[in-house]
Formats: structure tokens, sequence, C-alpha cells
């Protein structure tokens, strides 16, 4: 299967009319999560997942997105208040889930729905509240290590760690490829 563009998707809310059993992920928590708590989250207002499927209806991924915010410290730190921003902390939506399916991996799914993350930031800054960065915690394992991944496309480490997450962001005023 060749990569998949845009137009080749449709992008849903989750909801109970969905059929997830189909779903199958080398990473058996993220398939778990979709399962088992992504819809309770949602109905709770934690968090929203969307679903990306086929035009033919077939779930290839979903990414989870909800509020967070990034602590500023050492470079950081230093950065913003050189630009006279005092804050600890600034406002950031979180990626808190990004999976796709295993038969759909490296078609291009992954970077659509990273964009699709930062879109969503910018429309929450033009229409609704502050929203600096999005971030994410990368999650290493002995198959998968997504930090270059996630580099390529704009994002930086917040802080290395050796083994489980890295804490990465990405800071919106720096990128305007995704202005809306």
């Amino acid at each position: 299967m060749k990569k998949l563009i845009v137009n080749d998707l449709k992008i849903e809310r989750i909801s109970e009319n969905h059929n997830l059993k189909e779903f199958k992920s080398y990473e058996q928590e993220l398939t778990n999560f979709l399962m088992e708590d992504a819809l309770n989250n949602q109905n709770h207002r934690i968090s929203v997942t969307y679903l990306w499927f086929l035009n033919t209806g077939e779930l290839v991924g979903y990414v989870t997105l909800l509020n967070d915010r990034i602590n500023l410290e050492g470079d950081l730190k230093d950065i913003f208040r050189q630009k006279g921003i005092q804050y600890h902390s600034l406002p950031a939506l979180k990626i808190g889930r990004l999976c796709v399916d295993d038969r759909f991996l490296r078609k291009g799914i992954g970077t659509m729905m990273i964009d699709f993350s930062i879109k969503v930031a910018f429309h929450i800054f033009e229409k609704y509240s502050g929203c600096r960065f999005v971030v994410l915690d990368a999650k290493r394992n002995a198959t998968n290590d997504p930090i270059h991944f996630y580099k390529k496309l704009g994002f930086k480490e917040l802080k290395e760690r050796k083994k489980g997450t890295t804490p990465m962001y990405l800071d919106l005023a720096n990128n305007v490829k995704f202005r809306v």
C-alpha cells in the first residue's frame, strides 16, 4: 500500500457506535487504552480521542488530545525570561496517545495525526484560549524509539531520559507552517 493522503481518510470523535475490535498494535497498552479507556475518558471530559478511518471505513489509527501545561525550566525558562515572560508554566495541548494500526505503519498516518494535533492547537488559540505549545511524552521501548520521528516534525526534548518516556514540546510561536 502506498503512502496515504488526507483525502484517503476521515476523522471522527470516538463514540459508542464505533467498532474498534479489528484495531491491532504491537503496543498492547495503546490498544487497551482505545478499547477500555478512551470513550470513558472522553465522557468524563478528560480527553478527546479522534479515530482515523480509511474512506472504506477501516480504522487505521487514533490520537487522543487533552489540555496541559509546560513547566518553564532550564533553557526554556531563560528564553522566556529574556522575552519578558515571567510565568512558571505556559498552556499546551497534549498528545496523550497516538497509535497507528500495525497494518498501516509507515504510510504517513502518524505524521498526519501530528499535523492535525498542531492545527487543533492553533485553532484553540485563534478561537478560544491561550495555547503556546504542543507537548507529548515519547515512549521508548525495546522495539521503538519515536524520538527521531518527533524531532523530524519539529519537536524538541524537554528533558532527556534514558528509559521510559521523554517529554517533548513544539513551540507554536516558532511554527508558522501550521497557522490557520
